[in-house]
């Protein structure tokens, strides 16, 4: 039987204070989390983590204590502590009770305003991409540089509720003793599988129900030569919306149409080879497209997924160019390298094709080429800025740390750099009544 010298070792108490101090802060994040007060996805972190992890060291510290207790009563049975005696009779003893009542009371603020304040900071995207997150710095980087610039990272990656808590949350653990012992992949591998789906992320601010129509997309592209010639193609792209057909039959957001939905089997992580789609139309109808030789086993070993925005648009929060050929051709177009400047494009495409050991020897070695190379350039003012633009695209695309560099990530949409549209739509996705997935140009675009 526990007698109560056991129980009063400093450890035990100690152990008793850090679990009721564990228990009130639960169970008053709890209530603040019931009310609505958080909506901060890192929320379940501290709540069902962090805090019950503070409760349990208290309980773990009650027993260590009453064994300490014990073993040190074995030594010397003399050994024993009396407990104080609270004699609320004295206004002495009655001020200090009221004096540590108002202790806790502001010390438990603090902890609360601190635990917010911890919350709001851990989803800012300096806390992913810089602070924490190390090997994010490639991602942190390219998302600055996007349109997406302005919603946080926890908006896209990290959801609410149980499932995503058990998904984001806890994997999250194993990143951290990755990071903490820089055992992690180089680069970062842009796995699509860990992407929440696009109607909870996308769909916050991209409805699914508008319609596009058809829009024009001009592509500029320079030639390696002295003059950086210029050629121009204009195509008219079919974007459409849900239900919104052209004269070839559908739009490319017929794919997002909700009451169209298409499911494949992919048989790789980056979603590259679609061996295997099925279609349902608006009537309900479903056909089922497989490619020649298709195995049921290889089937089996794929993933199953229910197409949706980021199977296309993989890269747009995170777009790193995949290649130097069109981020140069991209800056060009858009003013900031001067075609004035002979051979500008194709020194450009050169310099950051080249391989240097980090980022500083690269920005140096664009600066001192580019000058040497344009030494007699009548407009200075030009050179310096196609000077500065030539090391912005090699600062916001390549990242000799993380080996990211031109092509180290697919893009999906289109098809100029990757198979894009064509893992579907290349032909040979053929279903049991002969039919086939088209690889038509016209199914998209009208021609240049």
């Amino acid at each position: 039987m526990m007698s109560s010298a056991t129980v009063r070792h400093p450890v035990t108490l100690a152990g008793a204070v850090i679990a009721t101090v564990g228990a009130v802060a639960f169970l008053t994040l709890l209530a603040a989390d019931l009310l609505g007060l958080f909506t901060n996805p890192y929320a379940g972190l501290v709540i069902f983590i962090a805090v019950p992890a503070l409760f349990v060291v208290g309980l773990l510290l009650i027993p260590l204590g009453i064994w300490l207790q014990r073993r040190a009563l074995r030594r010397d049975p003399s050994t024993t502590a009396e407990w104080p005696v609270i004699d609320l009779g004295r206004p002495r003893v009655r001020a200090i009770l009221i004096g540590v009542t108002a202790l806790t009371v502001v010390n438990a603020t603090l902890v609360l305003l601190a635990a917010q304040g911890s919350l709001h900071y851990m989803e800012s995207p300096e806390f992913c991409g810089q602070t924490c997150h190390t090997p994010m710095h490639p991602q942190f980087t390219a998302w600055q540089n996007t349109t997406h610039a302005q919603v946080a990272c926890v908006e896209c990656h990290v959801g609410e509720g149980a499932k995503a808590l058990v998904h984001s949350k806890l994997a999250g653990v194993r990143q951290l003793v990755h990071i903490f012992t820089g055992n992690y992949p180089r680069p970062i591998p842009a796995s699509q599988a860990d992407l929440r789906p696009a109607n909870e992320t996308c769909g916050r601010c991209h409805a699914a129900s508008l319609g596009h129509g058809v829009r024009t997309h001009t592509i500029r592209e320079y030639a390696e030569d002295e003059m950086n010639t210029e050629s121009a193609t204009t195509l008219g792209l079919h974007v459409g919306g849900p239900g919104e057909k052209t004269a070839s039959g559908r739009a490319i957001h017929w794919h997002a149409d909700p009451r169209v939905r298409v499911e494949f089997i992919a048989t790789d992580a980056d979603r590259q080879t679609i061996p295997f789609v099925r279609s349902t139309n608006e009537k309900g109808e479903t056909k089922e497209y497989a490619v020649e030789g298709t195995t049921p086993e290889a089937l089996a070993a794929g993933a199953s997924r229910t197409m949706d925005c980021i199977d296309c648009h993989n890269g747009a929060a995170h777009r790193i160019s995949p290649t130097p050929e069109q981020a140069v051709n991209r800056a060009m177009a858009a003013g900031r390298i001067s075609p004035s400047l002979p051979f500008v494009r194709r020194d450009a495409v050169q310099l950051l094709k080249a391989e240097y050991p980090d980022e500083a020897a690269a920005l140096a070695a664009i600066d001192t080429k580019l000058r040497a190379s344009h030494q007699t350039a009548a407009d200075q003012a030009a050179l310096a800025q196609a000077i500065s633009a030539t090391q912005q695209l090699y600062r916001t695309n390549v990242f000799p740390t993380m080996k990211v560099t031109w092509g180290v990530y697919l893009d999906n949409l289109g098809h100029a750099t990757s198979n894009g549209c064509f893992r579907c739509h290349d032909g040979s996705h053929v279903a049991r009544d002969g039919s086939s997935i088209s690889a038509d140009c016209a199914t998209c675009h009208d021609g240049p």
